[in-house]
């Protein structure tokens, strides 16, 4: 079998050195490169399915339900942790879905992306899911890592490290510009009774959100629009391109919809729910940019990054009450921010490597610093009733925030790297 390879971040490690009995003119080189390991569609369906829990190793989004958290596993699958007790948060179990970025759960169903297809999940019982059902490429704006395509009628699921040793005279350059010697750093990239179904909460990075009866995807440059008024068997009602190449995130509050960009963010109508229409857009200088809102304004935090090309690190706080001419009410240094939630009057801001930062959001003119939470590198959080959830670079924290001046970790999920 020839293998495919793809390129993103590579380099080449070359060992240039004389072997005994050789010339001078001949060298050798090592290289590394990644093979991917191929199933068909119907083997990777066929392993969406529960498991025992496994460690922690990449986490990406999580959303919240009940007692439970659903953490992606990027690309892998989900985990399901029961923080009934958040000083002794349990991993109880893992269900493989690979390609798996976003995640959503409403009722007892969850709903995940793999790679292009939309899965639909059972999971009344966390430690026996059953698959309901497979929406067939409904995300083609799905690719590998580094932009790879893989064969038609194949799926990747893993990708295995190889290592050579090539030898060579030093007049052959025919190695040149062959992808088959690169070295990538990174992996691949029954009916419900609607009026007793309630929606999770999903983190600020989330590119899934639900509001009613309806779940909201975004890609790049468009929107999606899915029925779930029967839980375990949504469908598909529309797309409606947004034609920004840049899109980021969701945030679906009350009837509207915030959508972040990497330019500003954009806010939808969505009262007809199977009709989005776009009522105003706030714009920034480029950065990423999760959003998150309340009554009156939108959090939007910008950090700079080579992929979003940005140099801003801030917060913008901007006043929707006129929700058709948003305006900046301020703007407040940070260090490096991404994910973000809010409850009541408290803010609660992940500042990458500065960890965890809460502030008194009572004065949008005067936010103030009340706590901050050092020592971790922070991703997302939720925050509801008192306790946050924090998804960091070597952790799940469960920090309490009841008394905002005291705010503490209480417990923990260790990532094993």
């Amino acid at each position: 079998m020839q293998y495919k390879l793809f390129y993103h971040t590579c380099f080449l490690l070359l060992c240039i050195g004389l072997f005994a009995g050789c010339t001078k003119d001949t060298i050798t080189e090592s290289y590394s490169f990644f093979k991917p390991v191929y199933k068909t569609k119907t083997e990777v369906r066929n392993n969406t399915k529960s498991s025992a829990a496994i460690a922690v190793t990449n986490p990406g989004k999580l959303f919240v339900k009940g007692n439970y958290i659903f953490l992606n596993e990027v690309n892998k699958g989900v985990h399901i942790i029961d923080f009934s007790n958040p000083a002794l948060p349990v991993n109880i179990g893992f269900v493989n879905i690979p390609g798996c970025v976003d995640v959503a759960v409403r009722g007892n169903y969850l709903y995940a992306d793999c790679f292009t297809d939309l899965v639909t999940i059972d999971i009344s019982n966390p430690l026996n899911v059953v698959v309901k059902q497979f929406m067939d490429g409904v995300f083609p704006h799905r690719l590998y890592s580094n932009g790879f395509v893989a064969d038609t009628n194949m799926i990747i699921t893993d990708w295995v490290r190889v290592d050579t040793i090539i030898k060579r005279s030093l007049s052959d350059n025919s190695f040149y510009g062959r992808t088959d010697i690169l070295l990538s750093t990174s992996g691949p990239a029954a009916a419900s009774n609607s009026a007793a179904v309630t929606n999770g909460v999903g983190g600020s990075m989330a590119r899934f959100g639900l509001m009613g009866e309806r779940l909201y995807t975004v890609s790049w440059q468009d929107l999606k629009v899915f029925n779930t008024s029967n839980a375990a068997v949504p469908t598909y009602v529309k797309t409606i391109q947004l034609n920004q190449g840049d899109i980021e995130t969701i945030f679906p509050y009350k009837d509207k919809l915030f959508i972040g960009s990497q330019s500003g963010m954009f806010i939808y109508n969505a009262i007809n729910a199977d009709n989005p229409v776009k009522i105003s857009q706030f714009t920034h200088a480029r950065a990423c940019d999760p959003v998150i809102a309340d009554d009156n304004h939108a959090y939007i935090t910008l950090r700079s990054n080579s992929a979003c090309a940005g140099f801003l690190n801030q917060l913008d706080v901007v006043n929707i009450s006129a929700i058709t001419a948003p305006q900046l009410v301020k703007s407040y240094p940070l260090s490096g921010p991404l994910g973000l939630s809010k409850d009541g009057n408290l803010l609660l801001v992940c500042d990458g490597k500065e960890g965890l930062k809460i502030f008194d959001a009572t004065n949008a003119n005067n936010i103030t610093p009340l706590k901050q939470i050092t020592g971790i590198e922070t991703y997302d959080v939720i925050a509801m009733n008192g306790l946050a959830i924090t998804v960091t670079k070597d952790g799940l924290y469960f920090i309490n925030y009841a008394n905002p001046a005291t705010a503490a970790v209480v417990g923990k999920i260790s990532i094993n790297k």
